[in-house]
């Protein structure tokens, strides 16, 4: 019995699937940031930030073609290799950053502070991770 799944080809899939999925992201969120810049007062940087992103974006299209990793990281390249490679990668960036919220509120409770976001950050995160243990659990 193999233990990889089949291909599902439900909408959504399909959809993160193509080689649009990622360049479509960037533009969203490049025109969130851009949008958060310029409520904020500070449309010069909303349009740096946007533009960069815009660029990030245009990576991903234009190199998603020749090059595996583009193409793993965007989506349409994807296997049970990139999807191992996938969860990997997120396991360690989550454990990284654990560590560095940890230090990060150290560091301001040993200057005499309240150790805000950090606290709030750290809680959140041991949450989800307690939640997301007890679902996955249920789950199997």
């Amino acid at each position: 019995m193999s233990t990889t799944t089949p291909e599902r080809t439900d909408p959504t899939r399909r959809l993160y699937r193509t080689r649009w999925f990622m360049p479509a992201f960037c533009v969203l969120v490049a025109a969130l940031m851009f949008a958060a810049f310029a409520i904020g007062g500070d449309v010069r940087s909303g349009a740096v930030s946007a533009g960069f992103l815009l660029l990030v974006g245009a990576v991903f299209y234009l190199g998603g073609r020749r090059s595996e990793t583009l193409a793993g990281l965007a989506g349409p390249g994807r296997d049970e290799r990139w999807e191992r490679i996938d969860i990997h990668a997120t396991a360690l960036t989550g454990s990284f950053l654990i560590l560095v919220i940890i230090g990060a509120w150290l560091v301001e409770i040993a200057q005499g502070k309240d150790g805000s976001p950090y606290a709030q950050l750290g809680a959140v995160g041991g949450l989800a991770y307690v939640a997301a243990v007890a679902f996955l659990r249920w789950r199997s």
